[in-house]
């Protein structure tokens, strides 16, 4: 490898130490909930409030990346890949996976939302946070009738300034916030 050639995680690599830590922890562990003491709020600039109608039913942290590749000599998004946990819980055992689409998925009772972002609030230093607006759920457990999920409290996960060409790819770090919502009635 040449001196200054970046190392690249891909999502493939990403997919592979999720699934090593899923493989590492017993079924107990798997399978059992982590009890928290639910959030019932959370800060939210004007322009991604919720619609009325709608209630808050799910707040995770999500660690990951932003992978980009070169499109036209520029770096464009190319997929997320995070991993979510109860937003209480100090163990980060993982409750659901975030991907391209994008895409939620709930590692413990398989249910999933895919989401189209409909609103931005751009943040010096670090991606936007966002609303989007679920279009299509699975499953009857955690994500399931999902209306609308909002990213916040995001830190990193930058396109990087430099040039780039033709295949380079980069996957850069970002924790964030994810909040989601049911119809209320």
């Amino acid at each position: 490898m040449k001196p200054g050639k970046r190392v690249v995680l891909t999502t493939a690599a990403v997919a592979v130490a999720t699934v090593g830590t899923f493989l590492g922890a017993t079924v107990g562990q798997a399978a059992t909930p982590q009890t928290a003491r639910p959030v019932t709020t959370v800060d939210v600039p004007d322009a991604l409030k919720v619609p009325d109608g709608n209630k808050l039913t799910g707040v995770f942290s999500a660690a990951g990346v932003q992978t980009y590749t070169c499109t036209n000599d520029a770096w464009t998004l190319l997929e997320p890949a995070a991993t979510l946990w109860a937003k209480n819980d100090r163990t980060h055992r993982s409750v659901a996976l975030h991907s391209r689409g994008p895409v939620w998925v709930s590692t413990v009772d398989g249910s999933a939302v895919n989401g189209s972002a409909i609103a931005n609030s751009p943040k010096t230093g670090t991606i936007p946070e966002l609303l989007l607006k679920a279009t299509a759920t699975r499953g009857t457990g955690t994500f399931a009738g999902v209306s609308y999920i909002q990213r916040l409290n995001t830190d990193g996960g930058v396109a990087p300034t430099t040039a780039c060409t033709r295949t380079d790819q980069v996957s850069v770090k970002y924790t964030a916030t994810y909040a989601f919502y049911k119809p209320a009635a």
